[in-house]
């Protein structure tokens, strides 16, 4: 074989083990999703990056920044739609469907998965996000039933629909029972589970004489509202000055729990609130934890948004518009709702820990 040769033939194998390499590591990008790992440049046009920690007692959070997706519309969120009485959550009669209509001429909705619509014949709680397109129509969704028992009107609430929704599933238990298993049962043990913990943290029996088994009017319970105003108090500030925040992670005695991202930093300041209220009522719900404390670094963030994005990958049609993929790992849940008018772009992504 002659030295030309030779050196045609080393090009050759050195180009198809460059070819090898480069396939072995594209499914950690998440190529065929648009999902890569936090930290790293976004297929669809976002970089991420953190910031923190922000803790306070035994709640430690960390800030996702990143740039707005281009040409992203504008949505408001489900408590301020219902405030405003651009939408409607109508009961069925079926505990595990409502349906909701967006009335408002040119403004869509987004409905994210763990709002609780309170009222109807029992207060439910929402199971999959919904992106609401103006004068939408009747449109059906999934829900669970969070007050087990009741089935009639609850004092001088309206039975045919539901008047507001200003809280959210408030433990990571609860959300995997209504997202991961799907399952009522596990749900109403679920709640019966977090009225227990907050029963115990803030000294007092929090389920009401009302409706003892409403996971609703458990966190309304004044006690338990007086000791989330704390956290609150101390961490809402975290997001002023900044407009370049699209979500967050966050952990609760040194254990990572949740994380939400948005497209638009719009649509997590709108949220932030209820988003925040919620972290805390868990927060306080497990102040008594024995767990071994961790220390929580922006490192093992990263490590949880990667294992995220490993998982085994489903996708679930909503509606027509609303689309959501979902990845499975060992150690996590990730799901991204995406926007079927906005050419497949993603308006939510939800990390939750196992």
């Amino acid at each position: 074989m002659n030295r030309k040769t030779l050196a045609l033939l080393i090009a050759v194998v050195t180009f198809t083990v460059g070819i090898a390499v480069t396939k072995l590591s594209l499914p950690l990008m998440r190529s065929d999703t648009g999902i890569p790992p936090m930290g790293q440049p976004d297929l669809m046009g976002n970089d991420y990056t953190l910031s923190g920690p922000y803790t306070y007692e035994n709640l430690t959070i960390f800030l996702v920044h990143g740039p707005d997706q281009l040409n992203s519309k504008q949505f408001v969120p489900l408590q301020e739609a219902l405030e405003r009485k651009l939408v409607i959550v109508h009961e069925t009669s079926d505990v595990n469907e409502l349906s909701i209509e967006n009335l408002a001429k040119t403004e869509e909705v987004f409905v994210q998965a763990g709002d609780i619509v309170k009222g109807g014949q029992q207060d439910r709680v929402l199971a999959v996000d919904l992106i609401l397109s103006a004068r939408s129509g009747n449109i059906p969704i999934s829900a669970f039933c969070v007050e087990n028992g009741r089935w009639q009107q609850r004092g001088h609430e309206a039975t045919g629909l539901f008047s507001y929704s200003n809280d959210m599933l408030a433990t990571k238990d609860l959300k995997v029972a209504a997202r991961q298993a799907k399952s009522q049962t596990k749900v109403w043990r679920e709640v019966d589970a977090a009225q227990t913990k907050l029963s115990a943290s803030v000294r007092t029996d929090v389920r009401s004489e009302v409706s003892r088994s409403s996971l609703q009017l458990a966190v309304e319970n004044d006690k338990v509202q007086e000791s989330t105003a704390s956290y609150i108090k101390e961490l809402s500030s975290i997001v002023e000055g900044k407009s370049d925040v699209i979500g967050f992670v966050f952990a609760i005695n040194g254990k990572i729990n949740s994380a939400d991202v948005y497209n638009t930093n719009n649509l997590f300041r709108r949220l932030w609130p209820k988003l925040l209220r919620t972290t805390a009522i868990e927060a306080v719900a497990e102040r008594n934890s024995n767990e071994k404390k961790q220390t929580v670094t922006q490192n093992s963030i990263l490590s949880f948004f990667a294992d995220a994005n490993r998982g085994q990958e489903s996708t679930n049609e909503i509606t027509h518009r609303t689309h959501m993929i979902k990845l499975e790992s060992e150690k996590s849940l990730f799901f991204e709702t995406r926007d079927m008018a906005q050419k497949g772009f993603w308006v939510h992504r939800s990390y939750i820990a196992k």
